[in-house]
């Protein structure tokens, strides 16, 4: 019978790579059994298969060796235990950092959207300051003192300070911007019978022309 103390039969190289592939293999089964608890609510047939990988790699690591030289398979089994429990302790902070990432990422190609929306919405009220058509049609659109000009001009303030940065809240803003530019339009007129320039003089009489 081998005791425990003996010698390993078989090279260092080959007690660190046995190390190295009970490390991996008992973390990456905790990190994939915690997400898929996470993310699958607990389905039972991801969380048994990601226990049997964890297992059928582990198990043979460890007891293999065990039977020719003990103490190499108590390492084995210290170290897997050691990695597992790491696993556990650190796959909550590792989901919460890639959660935080996603989230960046999703928020950035929102305002990218959202700052294409803001630079229409833009361009769409500066014809009403701008071209002196709109201007003289909907003089509304350029007074403030009109509720819905001032909520415009309120909602452009704010999307604006929001603009440059990295905040979730501007894609709403945005389009706060746009439901206020939407209501001041419709409080001025926009939209209804084009208003007539040369109202007040007689038409051509077709017989003349």
């Amino acid at each position: 019978m081998p005791s425990l103390f003996e010698p390993a039969p078989f090279a260092l190289w080959q007690l660190l790579a046995l190390a190295c592939l009970v490390v991996c293999a008992a973390g990456a089964s905790v990190y994939l059994l915690r997400k898929h608890l996470a993310d699958d609510d607990g389905l039972p047939d991801a969380v048994f298969w990601d226990g049997f990988a964890g297992l059928a790699i582990v198990a043979p690591a460890v007891i293999l060796p065990a039977l020719v030289a003990p103490w190499s398979g108590l390492l084995l089994g210290v170290i897997a235990a050691a990695a597992a429990a790491s696993s556990y302790l650190w796959t909550p902070r590792i989901f919460s950092w890639q959660a935080e990432r996603r989230s960046t990422r999703d928020t950035a190609a929102s305002n990218q959207a959202a700052a294409a929306r803001h630079r229409s919405a833009l361009a769409r009220w500066q014809r009403y300051e701008m071209d002196p058509a709109h201007a003289i049609d909907y003089p509304a659109m350029s007074d403030p003192r009109q509720p819905e000009t001032a909520a415009l001009i309120r909602a452009m303030k704010a999307a604006e300070q929001l603009r440059t940065g990295t905040d979730a809240g501007y894609a709403r803003a945005v389009e706060r911007l746009e439901e206020a530019l939407a209501e001041a339009e419709r409080a001025a007129g926009v939209g209804r019978d084009a208003p007539t320039r040369d109202a007040g003089f007689p038409a051509a009489d077709p017989a003349l022309g």
